[in-house]
Parts: C-alpha cells; structure tokens; sequence
C-alpha cells in the first residue's frame, strides 16, 4: 500500500510539469517588470507579462517526436498568427488555447479559418494593453514550388515586433533575409527561421541577422537545420546567439 501511495504521489507530481515546453523558459528584464519567453515547439512560443499572455502559432509541426499539449499551455489573452500554413495555423489547437476575451491577431489570407480574428496587414500597429505589436512583413525573396512561384508572397502573412516595457521582441514567421528584416532598428530579441526549401539556410540567416544586429537571437522553425553554420555565422558579431531545444 505504501508503495501503491508513492506511486499515485509520483504521478500527481508529473502530471503538474508543465508538458508544453520545449526548452525552460528565459527572462528578459524591462522597465515595466520580467518579460518570460517560453519555447514550445517549432515556431510555437509563449511570451508572458504583467500577468498577461501572448501565444505564437499554436500548431504542431511534423518535426517533433511528440507533439505539444496545447491543453496544457498558459490560455491566451492574445494570439498571434503569422501564416496560414499549418504548422503556424491550426483551429483546433488555436481553440485550445483560446479564453473568453482572447484577440487573435491574424493576416488577411486567414480570415477564413479564424472566427473573430483581427486582421493586421504588414506596417499596421495595434496596442492591447501595455503591448505594442507591430506587423512588419515576411515572404520569400526567391524559393517557390514552382518557377514564378513563391512559398510565401509579399503581404499574405505577418512578422511581428512586440514591445513591452521597452523590450522589443521580433517574430520573424516564415521569411528569407528581407529587406525590411535587414533595416529592422532596436530589436532586443529576435526569432528567426532557417528552414529550407521554405525560408532560407543557416549562412543566409546569419548574414540577415548581422544586418539588423538583435541583442539575442534563437533561431527556431529550424528542422533539422545545421544550427553550427547559424552560430558561426554569427561568431564575433557581439550577437548573443542562443540556441534552444525546439523539438
């Protein structure tokens, strides 16, 4: 019986772990208190403020051996959605995080999909609270399924930058080295893809990053990138590269 009690006692213990996250959670410190980022997978994050949540594409990639529980994720106050495909758009994982009052911040091409979703186009900026977030835009420059074609066009999906207590935050979502990611000013804490064919390898991440020089990067929605190429790339930029366990 005694050890019928230890057991029931373990499992109580494991069942309270938080089971979404990737990789513990970072703190940034503001002026306006502790900002938390807390990795879930691929391009899944969770950022949380002044008793407020921010949830990033709540969706399951095909990389991770076992997909997040997003039951089991912090419910949102709001929601940031950057593309329609789906590991960044996913109703039914959307809905599990969703609470009443939640604002789900989405591009125009996923209207469809998102009942109640506030559309931001690319250069809109919207505060909730004491967030600012900015949608800045992200598309491929040249990779594409097809000739002439592109895995992601120019103005279909949102980046985001999001600023509380004078922290800025950039969501990169699915993008190749941009011009407008490389003229990006004051960015405190960058995510940015390197993913191929879809968004770009490693060295072209690096040298993207270096234009627009964030005082932390991670890369994330990396697969099974060379993240190495990524670090060395960045090696002597006075870049804070972090890399994190995202699967």
């Amino acid at each position: 019986m005694k050890a019928l009690a230890i057991l029931i006692a373990l499992a109580s213990f494991l069942a309270v772990i938080p089971a979404f996250a990737a990789s513990p959670a970072e703190e940034f410190r503001t002026g306006a208190g502790v900002v938390k980022i807390t990795p879930i997978q691929h391009g899944s994050l969770t950022i949380e403020a002044g008793g407020q949540v921010i949830q990033v594409d709540p969706a399951v990639s095909g990389f991770g051996a076992t997909a997040p529980d997003f039951g089991a994720v912090p419910k949102a106050d709001v929601v940031l959605i950057t593309d329609i495909h789906e590991d960044h758009l996913d109703p039914a994982n959307l809905a599990k995080v969703r609470k009443a009052g939640t604002t789900v911040i989405i591009p125009g091409a996923a209207s469809g999909d998102v009942r109640g979703g506030v559309v931001m186009k690319n250069g809109e900026t919207r505060k909730i609270g004491a967030w600012t977030i900015e949608a800045v835009p992200m598309y491929n420059l040249k990779r594409g399924p097809a000739p002439g074609e592109l895995y992601h066009d120019k103005g279909r999906g949102n980046g985001y930058v999001v600023t509380y207590g004078g922290l800025r935050i950039y969501l990169a979502g699915d993008t190749e080295g941009i011009p407008e990611m490389r003229a990006l000013k004051n960015i405190d804490v960058a995510f940015v893809p390197m993913i191929l064919p879809y968004t770009m390898p490693p060295a072209e991440a690096a040298d993207a990053v270096k234009a627009f020089h964030p005082k932390v990067v991670y890369p994330y929605h990396y697969g099974k990138s060379d993240l190495k190429v990524f670090e060395n790339g960045l090696r002597g930029a006075g870049i804070d590269v972090r890399i994190r366990n995202w699967y």
